[in-house]
């Protein structure tokens, strides 16, 4: 708890602490300079007419004295119209000054000149005289009148303030001198000293406190004029990134209107200004060909705050259909009360007749390319197994009559056994290509069901025996029979499983290491599949998953980069995760992950 003499304490720091140098720069400077500049004009044009008036009331008193001037001892009377006079020619030599450069750019000696040549006037002259002059109404109003009509930089106050005591009480006790009045000879007293104390020191305090106030609003209006001038700064740039986005930014308010929008809205609905957006749309809802699209918007905007890729077709301008593409969110304020939408729209006409192109271009692939390779595997086969039971049984070596309705043309067991190879591997391209577009376009479709994942493994590698041992790999399988149930599509999972092993033994050499694992982790089922082959560097790892991505090969592979990234998407639907560790000579372990019933 504060005590009294500590509060005390600490409100003395916080107004009477000097200013610190950061906190007088040197533009508060030039301003308090100016101002004091300024009113300094005002004051010798006060203190002019201040001295004026006391003149002419002394020359008014040469002819009718005044009766409350005779109590003043004589030497009073007689001189201080001389020195009044003395007092304004001091008065017009700073009116001369001020106007040169020294007092434009040096107010405060002015300032210092000025006070003195009227308070140290009388006290030369008085000395001169050899009596000393406690001016008390001249000091009350010359140090009274400065205070309020220049009330910045206490310590010039100070200063004159303290010269013109110092020079009464140091230089009229050094001399000797007296007062002239005979009542009071003595040149100080108490009540005298403590008049004049509390005078200068509830004048210097003023100042001091008005400065400091005009120190801190000149402090305030910079910080504002530079928050300001930052703020036109900011407003420009983001009013040039509204004006110039290629995106359709807008405002719209819930009953269906907009309230803003850019010049690249206007362009995407077929307008040349953004006016015309904002008069002519009172309904929102008649920009879309389908009605019911604003109000599905709306919905889900109220069930989620924000939409993405809310996909719509609307009429343009001159009636012509387009695609649009809007991402938006909700705007609200403190109370949660909805404001207004704001988002951005994009124009997704072009994008939408590529992938009509490319479903056009699929579809073609499936039926002129599939089902021409498919026919011809099929004969190449049939010509196989037929040939088998004639002449083909000569071996590898030899000849299988095909016969025709001109001549036989003989051709070779293993030329036949490579055509269908090379078939069957075209046939697996296009598959993987359609698959491909398959789960681009509709996902990857899983039929669920309980599945043991050590029988799904055992079927894999019971199917891709005969293409391990013609690689003289060595497969090792590490999966327990006792593993949690999963919920998966069996089918999907085989080809996951076949397509990593079938991916190790492609891109390395004979003699593989193969190994098979899964155990469990806390609720997902974590699967690995292992070899010691040739690695794969860091760069290729980040891509593995790709699509369309081929890595090195130290063999002559002929495939699009599908298959991992089948394996991806598969696994995603699944609600797992795939990745790889590997390194250059160090082998590669593909994992992934499955959630566990």
């Amino acid at each position: 708890m504060a005590t009294p003499f500590r509060t005390v304490q600490s409100w003395w720091r916080k107004t009477f602490s000097a200013p610190t140098t950061d906190e007088i720069t040197t533009l508060y400077r030039d301003w308090r300079n100016r101002f004091l500049w300024q009113r300094l004009r005002l004051w010798l044009w006060l203190a002019l007419i201040c001295l004026l008036s006391f003149t002419l009331r002394d020359i008014y008193g040469l002819f009718f004295p005044f009766q409350e001037l005779q109590q003043l001892p004589e030497i009073l009377r007689t001189q201080r119209l001389v020195i009044n006079i003395a007092m304004l020619l001091s008065i017009l030599i700073c009116f001369a000054l001020h106007k040169t450069k020294l007092g434009r750019h040096h107010p405060d000696l002015l300032f210092l000149g000025s006070s003195w040549s009227i308070s140290l006037a009388s006290q030369l002259f008085a000395t001169l005289r050899g009596f000393a002059l406690p001016d008390t109404i001249g000091w009350s109003l010359l140090f009274l009148s400065q205070a309020v009509l220049m009330p910045v930089c206490w310590i010039i106050h100070l200063l004159t303030q303290v010269s013109v005591l110092v020079y009464y009480f140091g230089v009229n006790t050094a001399l000797g001198l007296k007062t002239p009045i005979p009542e009071h000879p003595e040149i100080y007293n108490v009540t005298f000293i403590l008049y004049i104390f509390w005078f200068c020191t509830i004048c210097d305090i003023g100042v001091y406190l008005y400065d400091r106030l005009q120190r801190s609003e000149f402090y305030a209006r910079q910080e504002l004029e530079s928050a300001y001038q930052k703020l036109k700064v900011a407003e420009a740039k983001y009013r040039s990134i509204f004006e110039n986005a290629v995106e359709g930014i807008f405002q719209s308010s819930p009953n269906g209107r907009y309230i803003t929008a850019n010049p690249a809205l206007a362009r995407i609905y077929g307008y040349s200004l953004v006016d015309e957006v904002t008069a002519n749309f009172t309904e929102i809802e008649q920009l879309y060909v389908d009605p019911n699209r604003r109000a599905e918007f709306v919905r889900l905007m109220e069930k989620y705050g924000s939409v993405s890729e809310f996909e719509s077709q609307i009429y343009r301008r001159d009636g012509s259909i387009v695609w649009i593409s809007e991402k938006a969110y909700s705007v609200r304020d403190e109370q949660g009360k909805l404001l207004y939408y704001e988002g951005l729209i994009e124009d997704i006409t072009q994008r939408k007749q590529t992938e009509e192109e490319l479903r056009v271009f699929f579809h073609a692939v499936s039926h002129d390319l599939r089902n021409p390779v498919l026919g011809t595997l099929m004969v190449l086969k049939n010509l196989l197994n037929s040939g088998g039971g004639g002449t083909g049984n000569r071996g590898q070596g030899g000849i299988i009559q095909e016969v025709s309705s001109q001549s036989p043309i003989p051709v070779s067991r293993s030329i036949l056994e490579r055509m269908i190879q090379s078939s069957d591997r075209q046939l697996n391209l296009i598959n993987s290509l359609m698959e491909t577009h398959i789960s681009e376009v509709q996902g990857i479709f899983l039929q669920y069901q309980s599945v043991q994942l050590l029988a799904v493994i055992e079927a894999a590698i019971a199917d891709l025996e005969p293409l391990i041992a013609q690689n003289q790999a060595k497969l090792t399988k590490l999966v327990s029979a006792d593993l949690p149930l999963v919920n998966a599509d069996p089918t999907q999972l085989w080809r996951v499983f076949s397509n990593l092993i079938v991916n190790a033994l492609k891109h390395n050499p004979p003699g593989l290491l193969l190994t098979i694992n899964a155990t469990r982790k806390e609720d997902k089922i974590y699967c690995t599949v292992s070899d010691n082959g040739v690695g794969i560097s860091q760069q290729q790892s980040d891509r593995l998953f790709d699509l369309y991505f081929r890595g090195a090969s130290i063999g002559n592979s002929v495939s699009l980069g599908l298959g991992l990234y089948l394996c991806k998407q598969i696994i995603h639907a699944h609600g797992g995760e795939i990745g790889v560790n590997s390194a250059l000579d160090a082998g590669t372990t593909f994992w992934f992950t499955l959630p566990i019933s």
